[in-house]
């Protein structure tokens, strides 16, 4: 059963840091492009970050470039999301997603909160 289990959000000031992870089970993790969506209330999910097989390609939103790391741990089977300098806008449900060819699989979201 493939399962991806996203952690670590929660309520922060602006300006502070969060780190997000997802844990991945249940298929081979090295090889899906990995990536963080979010969806603000009454926003479209939109990509935030993605990460090649490898991890030597990463991409960033042009909203969270400089402030977001995205990284994998493909021995532990886990994505993380370091988050700095956050904003309100930042808010949303943050979810993990794994993509092998036209395989999908999404995680359940974790809230992440700025406040202002």
């Amino acid at each position: 059963q493939v399962q991806l289990v996203e952690s670590g959000g929660g309520l922060v000031q602006t300006g502070g840091s969060l780190r997000l992870s997802c844990a991945a089970s249940g298929f081979i993790f090295s090889r899906p492009v990995m990536s963080w969506y979010r969806q603000a209330p009454g926003k479209e999910r939109e990509l935030v970050a993605s990460i090649s097989s490898t991890g030597g390609t990463k991409n960033y939103a042009d909203s969270v470039k400089g402030r977001f790391t995205i990284s994998r741990d493909n021995a532990k089977n886990t994505v993380d999301l370091q988050m700095n300098s956050l904003k309100p806008e930042d808010t949303a449900v943050y979810y993990c997603k794994a993509t092998r060819g036209v395989t999908i699989y999404w995680g359940q979201g974790t809230q992440v909160t700025v406040s202002s």
